[in-house]
Parts: C-alpha cells; sequence; structure tokens
C-alpha cells in the first residue's frame, strides 16, 4: 500500500475518563495542525501480561508500518491492566522498527513525556504549609505498582523535609485513583486519631472521596482541614467546595507527544525524558478560591485614563493572568491582547473591547477553559480602571463593564448548555442502540442494526471485519459504511495487519480513525472495528462492548439455527437423538452457581422424556439481583431455542441495566423473540415468563406471565399465592402497555418457591393434577427446613403423584435473610 500522508497510531486503554478524553483531544488536535493522519486504538484490556508475552500478542499489535509511521503509547492507562515498567518496556519495544513515544511513564530506551509529578505533590505541600500555616500535612497516595504514584510520594515526602516538618507514616494511606478509595483512605487514617490539619491527594477523585468522609464526621472544609488534589479533572470544579488542586497540562502532553514522534520519523533525536511543568490552581478547598480582589492592588486616585492603564499596564497584565486558571502553553499573550483592546475602545475605537473579549471566549472554549472565570477578570479591570474626575464618563464606562458581564455570562450558559445537551443525546442514541443490539441474534440483523444506528451516534465512516481465519491473520469485512451510508462490503479477506478492507483508509483527505477490538471478554476476539472520529466518547465504548456481544450471540445463534435445521431433516430417523441435544441445550443453560448475597437458593431442573422448554437463571447484581422462570408452550429442540433466546436476551439486558424495570426488559424481550420465532424459525411457539428483581432490603419488583408466586411467612408458617397478572412471550407484537411492574416484600426468614407448571399439572393415575394446593402443603409441613430439603420434598411428591410426568419439572427455593 502506498501512503502519501504520515500516520501516527496512538494506543490509550479507553477513550472515555477525564484524564483519556483530553490526552485524546490534545493529540487529536496536533495530528490536525501538523496535517498527519491518526489512528487510535483503544480496548484491549487483558490484564496481567508477562514482558515475553507482550511481542506481538495483543489487539494493539495489528498496527505495524503498513499502517502507521509512529507510535504514540499512553503507557499510564495501559499499564494498569498489562503490568508495570518491565512489561510496558517490552511492550513499546514490541512495536519496532516503528518509532515510539511513551506518554506517562518513564521507559527505558523510548523517548518518554510526563508532567513533573514530584514538582506537583511539592507545590501543594508548600502552598497549605507556606501560605496557609499548616503543618499537619496528611497524604493519600496511589497504587503502589504505578510509577506516578511513586513520584507524587516523593514529592509529598522531600517537601515536608525540606520545611522541618514531620513525615508521620501514620497520616499517610493509599488508595486506586477513586473516590471510594479515597474514601477508605480518609477512613483508615481518621481511625487512627492523629491530629491533622491538611490533607494532599495523589489525585483528584482521591481528593474528593477524602473530603465526603471529612464532612461526614463534622470536620469543615477549608475552616479545619485543607485538601488539595492533583489532576484537576472536570468535576473539580463544581464541587462544594471546589477544588484547589495541581494542573495537569494534559492536552499538551498530547500534542508534545505528536511533535516528537514526528520530529524521531523525521530522524532527529529527542531526549529520553521531558518533564511538563504543572500548576496549582487555587480554589475553595484551601481557603483560596478564586475572588478579582485577591490581585487587585490599591486604584488609583485622581487619575484618569487611558495615562492610567498605560502607568500600570505590567502589573495589571499580571494580575489578569493570576485571576484565570488556564493550562500552560494555552491563550498565549491573551492579557496583554485584551488590554491592548481596552485602550483602543478608551481611545475611541467603541466595540473593539467586546470584540476581543468575544475572540478570547471562543478561543477559551475551545481549549476547555471555564468561561465563567473571566467574570473575575471584568471585576479586576473595574477596580483598577478608574473615570477621570472630570471626564464625566463614568457611565459609559460602567455600561461597558455590563455588557461585558452580560456577554460572558451568555457564553458560559451557551457553552454548559450545549454541552450536556450533547452529553444526554449521546446518552438516548447510545441507549436505544444498547437495547437493539442486547437482542441482535444474527449477522444480517446486526448489520441491518448497524446501518440504521450508526448514523444517529454521529458515526460517517466505518468498516467492521471478522476474523476468517482460527490465527488471526486475515480479516473479511462484515459491514461497510462511507459517508453515512452503507456500501456492499467487498467479499474477499485481507491481511489483518491492514485493519480495513482496501481503499478505506487509504483516502488523499486527511482522516483520524478510531480502532477498536470486536470481542467477547479477554479472550474470545472476533475481529476489528475502525471507525472515524467525530462520535461521543460514549458511543465508542459502549459499541465496542455491544459489539463484542452481538457477534457472540449471533455465533451462538448460528449454531443453534444450523441445528436445528439439520435435526428437523432428520426428525424421523433420529428423534431419540435430538432429545438429547434439546434436553443438553436446557440444561448447560442452567446456572452453575446460585448466589445472591440475602438469598438461600436451591434449584432444580428434571427435562421430561420428551423435553419441553422451561427456563430458569439466577443473576446476581451489586446489592441484590434477578430471578427469572418461564416455560415454552411445546417440546423438542424449537422450544429449547426459544428458550436459548429468552435466557441470552435476560441476561444481556439485566447486565446491561441491573437497575432496570422488570416490566420494560419483558417487552424488549417480547418484540425480538416475537420477530425471531415468526419470521426467522417460522413458527408459532409462545412462552410464560415472570422476571423478579430482588433488592437487598427484601423487596421483589416483577412482572410478566407465569405459574403464581409462592411466599411462604416465617412467621405464620403459612403460604400466601402472589398472581402474575402479564401476557406470554411472543404471543403478541407489543406488549408493553399490558405489561406492568409489581411488588412483594419478604420479610426475615420468609420462603419464595418458583415452578414451572410440570409441578402442578403432573397428573396421577387417575388424571388428577398434583395442584396448587398440595403444593403449598408441602412447602408449610417442611417451612423451617433448608432450601435443599424443601427443594427435595416437593420433587419427591410430584414424583411420587406422577412417576413418569410428560413435562420438565422446575423448582426454584430461596429463603430471605435481612440484613443483621
Amino acid at each position: 500500500m502506498t501512503r502519501k500522508r504520515r500516520t501516527i497510531a496512538f494506543l490509550i486503554d479507553n477513550v472515555v475518563g477525564d484524564y483519556q478524553s483530553e490526552l485524546r483531544a490534545g493529540v487529536e488536535r496536533a495530528a490536525e495542525a501538523h496535517d498527519v493522519n491518526l489512528l487510535t486504538a483503544f480496548g484491549d484490556l487483558s490484564s496481567g501480561l508477562r514482558p515475553d508475552e507482550t511481542d506481538r500478542s495483543t489487539f494493539y499489535h495489528l498496527i505495524g508500518p503498513d499502517r502507521a509511521d509512529g507510535v504514540i503509547v499512553a503507557s499510564s492507562t495501559l499499564s494498569h491492566h498489562y503490568g508495570g515498567a518491565d512489561v510496558m518496556r517490552a511492550f513499546c519495544r514490541s512495536f519496532a522498527p516503528l518509532p515510539v513515544c511513551s506518554i506517562g511513564m518513564a521507559i527505558d530506551g523510548v523517548p518518554s513525556l510526563m508532567v513533573d509529578n514530584a514538582l506537583g505533590s511539592e507545590i501543594s505541600v508548600a502552598h497549605v504549609a507556606d501560605e496557609h500555616g499548616r503543618q499537619r500535612i496528611a497524604y493519600i497516595g496511589g497504587p503502589p505498582n504505578s510509577e506516578e504514584a511513586q513520584l507524587r510520594a516523593g514529592g509529598y515526602r522531600r517537601a515536608l523535609s525540606a520545611r522541618d516538618l514531620p513525615c508521620d507514616e501514620r497520616l499517610v494511606a493509599f488508595g486506586a485513583f477513586t473516590i471510594p478509595t479515597g474514601r477508605e483512605a480518609m477512613r483508615e487514617i481518621l481511625a487512627r486519631r492523629i491530629r491533622f490539619d491538611a490533607v494532599v491527594a495523589a489525585n483528584d477523585r482521591m481528593a474528593l472521596g477524602a473530603i465526603e468522609v471529612l464532612k461526614s464526621e463534622g470536620l469543615r472544609i477549608p475552616e479545619d482541614v485543607l485538601v488539595c488534589g492533583f489532576d484537576d479533572v472536570g468535576i473539580a470544579r463544581f464541587t462544594k467546595p471546589s477544588l484547589t488542586t495541581v494542573r495537569q497540562p494534559i492536552k499538551r502532553l498530547g500534542g508534545i507527544a505528536v511533535s516528537t514522534l514526528l520530529r524521531m520519523i523525521g530522524g532527529e533525536a529527542v531526549p529520553g525524558l521531558e518533564l511538563v511543568q504543572v500548576e496549582l490552581t487555587r480554589r475553595e478547598s484551601c481557603g483560596c478560591g478564586h475572588h478579582a480582589g485577591d490581585s487587585v492592588l490599591p486604584a488609583p486616585s485622581a487619575r484618569g485614563y487611558p495615562g492610567a492603564l498605560a502607568e500600570q499596564r505590567a502589573s495589571l497584565e499580571s494580575a489578569l493572568r493570576r485571576s484565570v486558571a488556564i493550562p500552560i502553553g494555552a491563550l498565549d499573550g491573551w492579557a496583554g491582547d485584551l488590554l491592548a483592546a481596552l485602550e483602543e475602545e478608551l481611545a475611541g475605537d467603541r466595540g473593539r473591547f467586546l470584540r476581543a473579549l468575544q475572540d478570547l471566549l471562543d478561543d477559551a472554549r475551545r481549549e476547555g477553559v471555564l468561561l465563567d472565570q473571566f467574570q473575575a477578570v471584568i471585576s479586576l479591570l473595574r477596580a483598577r480602571i478608574q473615570p477621570s474626575p472630570a471626564g464625566g464618563d463614568a457611565a459609559s464606562l460602567e455600561q461597558l463593564w455590563h455588557a461585558a458581564r452580560i456577554l460572558i455570562g451568555s457564553e458560559s450558559v451557551h457553552v454548559e448548555g450545549e454541552q450536556r445537551l450533547s452529553v444526554e443525546l449521546a446518552a438516548i442514541d447510545v441507549t436505544y442502540g444498547a437495547r437493539g443490539f442486547a437482542a441482535c441474534l444474527s449477522l444480517p440483523v446486526l448489520k441491518g442494526l448497524l446501518a440504521s444506528e450508526l448514523p444517529r451516534m454521529q458515526f460517517s465512516q466505518v468498516a467492521v471485519s471478522l476474523y476468517d481465519d482460527a490465527q488471526r491473520a486475515t480479516l473479511k469485512p462484515l459491514f461497510l459504511m462511507e459517508d453515512g451510508r452503507e456500501v456492499e462490503a467487498p467479499p474477499l479477506s485481507f491481511p489483518a495487519h491492514h485493519l480495513a478492507p482496501p481503499g478505506f483508509l487509504d483516502d488523499a483527505e486527511r482522516s483520524s480513525m478510531v480502532i477498536l477490538p470486536v470481542a467477547f471478554g479477554e479472550v474470545e476476539k472476533f475481529g476489528v472495528a475502525v471507525l472515524d472520529s467525530r462520535a461521543s466518547e460514549m458511543s465508542y465504548d459502549v459499541l465496542r462492548i455491544q459489539l463484542g456481544s452481538a457477534v457472540k450471540a449471533a455465533a451462538l445463534h448460528r449454531e443453534v439455527v444450523r441445528e436445528v435445521e439439520l435435526r428437523e431433516r432428520l426428525e424421523q430417523e433420529r428423534v431419540r437423538q435430538e432429545s438429547q441435544v434439546a434436553a443438553r441445550i436446557q440444561t448447560t443453560l442452567v446456572p452453575k452457581q446460585l448466589s445472591i448475597e440475602g438469598l438461600e437458593l436451591s434449584a432444580v431442573m428434571k427435562p421430561a422424556a420428551e423435553v419441553g422448554g422451561d427456563y430458569y437463571d439466577v443473576i446476581a447484581t451489586p446489592g441484590g439481583g434477578w430471578l427469572g422462570i418461564g416455560d415454552v408452550a411445546g417440546h423438542g429442540l424449537a422450544a429449547g431455542l426459544i428458550m436459548l433466546m429468552i435466557q441470552s436476551m435476560v441476561s444481556a439486558l439485566t447486565c446491561n441495566d441491573p437497575g432496570a424495570s422488570p416490566a420494560r426488559i419483558v417487552a424488549a424481550l417480547n418484540k425480538a423473540v416475537y420477530k425471531n420465532v415468526r419470521d426467522r424459525l417460522d413458527r408459532d411457539e409462545h412462552a410464560t415468563l415472570l422476571l423478579l428483581r430482588y433488592e437487598r432490603n427484601g423487596r421483589v419488583t416483577f412482572a410478566g406471565a407465569h405459574d403464581d408466586v409462592i411466599v411462604c411467612s416465617a412467621r405464620t408458617r403459612r403460604c400466601a399465592c402472589v398472581p402474575s397478572s402479564g401476557v406470554w412471550i411472543g404471543a403478541l407484537p407489543e406488549i408493553g402497555p399490558m405489561t406492568r411492574d409489581a411488588e412483594l416484600f419478604l420479610g426475615d426468614g420468609d420462603v419464595l418457591v418458583l415452578y414451572s407448571d410440570g409441578v402442578t399439572e403432573a397428573r396421577n393415575a387417575h388424571h388428577e393434577q398434583f395442584g396448587l394446593e398440595r403444593l403449598c402443603a408441602a412447602i408449610e409441613a417442611i417451612q423451617t427446613a433448608p432450601v435443599d430439603a424443601i427443594r427435595d420434598r416437593i420433587l419427591e411428591e410430584v414424583e411420587g403423584w406422577c412417576p413418569s410426568p410428560d413435562d420438565d419439572i422446575t423448582i426454584v427455593v430461596a429463603r430471605y435473610r435481612a440484613p443483621g
């Protein structure tokens, strides 16, 4: 392949996250400025690699000299998944002969870019000690295996030593760069009952977790304890109090990385390690905040402008720069330009200042600067620029300040509204798309779904290809989109390291593309997706998960459908073999482990000689779980296949949204089952299905249509039958309006029993049904026994009543134990 424009590859763990988002934005912007193509690869989250395993062993290694001229590795993000410095060193070197640049981790033999992590911690300690007089400074560090965390911890200790302040290890705890671990570390320090008056954290999220705990203990921030973070993530600006933090010039790091790599590609020598400076952003959590008056010198008296403005130009420009937190290297010279525009305005060029302010706000918006900060600029100018006592133009100057404040407020509201709308629209698109993917059971359906959903998710250039051989050396196109429309994909396979079909990545125009693996978990890798980079970050991450799940479901579905077709052709000759296969499918899907917090669980499924389609499932989620039970009408392999569809979709939908409404899941599942059963299987089966969402406090929300739920009270030892009032699955194309959530509450020791109609409709020699009354009596007789004993008692009585049942028997028994 012939490529004229340079192409660089950027490897990162994910595109979602404060650090990842800003770093990617910096790389994107620099690639555009240098007129080079960009390939951003993310999503291979295999963990625990050894140094000798990284040689061409990951998804990222599909990128080679055929597609890229150099590689930027976001080592600080990938090391969390792959391992420490040794693994990342082998990983970076395995891309030879391509030049490689590392971001966030110093790697021997690989040009590396890092922020000065140690200096950042030193700045924080210096600020709270020197400017606020704090002497007992606690520290919350990051993971011990993180190079960034080690450097920041070293800076903390050096800063204390330089000031002869005690480095009390009892005031040190460690987290994992997350809010929950920040809470845990703060609780650990407080439990030691050692006095402290300030907290410095190795990142903002742990600092925010620490603030939550300090507040819950009645401590005031910053009156009692000062808190400083590190990174300056977006949320740090909006918390109460807002967080004082060390700002990383993350976007600038990305830009420097692109420049460094291009110099390497051009044959230039570059430094082995380059440290990028950090800066302290003062906010409310240390007692500073953003107050324009902090930087204001006494206003000149009896002086007019423009003379007074010219006399104090240097000090005023410095004060303006200090009043706004702007990333290092961004908006260079903005204060001087704004003052020059003000001088022209005061000299008679009306409107010049507001035009310059509008340009400044536009530039700041592109750099991600919080626009509200510029209100402090106007406050400072208003305090420092006094009208001439004899000029009589105080009113016009006040009008100028008033108009400037309105402009800043309007732009701030517009930016925040635009960002919020963008996130909400992306979330809506992702939600609708995820529902479709969860119920996608074939590759043709997947292609149709991609054609309809990807443009709505703001994608226009897409190539999805699946591996065509066991060695994953070749790919075959599955779906191709150009300019927002699906086009026919070429039928021929191509080398996997080309990433996309011939011509897709060889456009003469500059391109920026995102590459992600089509995979299910860490082991099953199905292919590669290449997409343009204009969509929401959320869309890429959701699409990565949903694409892999859909291909996995389609592969499983395809295998089962092939089995169905084969068995139907041989139905007369191989009835026994078909029944064995159906039984295997049915029993294989039974959950191997029954474990949900707060429930003692036991279950059994016994297929009949002529196998039906019984289904049950137990799915644990944080703070609760899901129980499901159902029965497909009819018998044989088709019933087992429909049951397989139901199990797959229930598992996908509940895992995608553990707190979802059972009624919504049942209604969404019905649509997919109805279409698949009628259009694809050309059959008319339906199924009962009851889904129950259990919460640890004993509340059970349920929806669907199945046999009554039996609850045997621990207090009365009597059974109550709770009816389900939904509609069968697959009988109607739409059941949403007829499907509603209902609730029941379990008390400590209550026993909940779910069962299939193979229990209550089992008939004896006189054709009498076992019935609900006998079932309740069996439960009440042994209500206090272990759940296994209750299950076995029911099964024993049903089999004694009907020695040769003609329907599957399924029983699920759960005893609730209230939190201690």
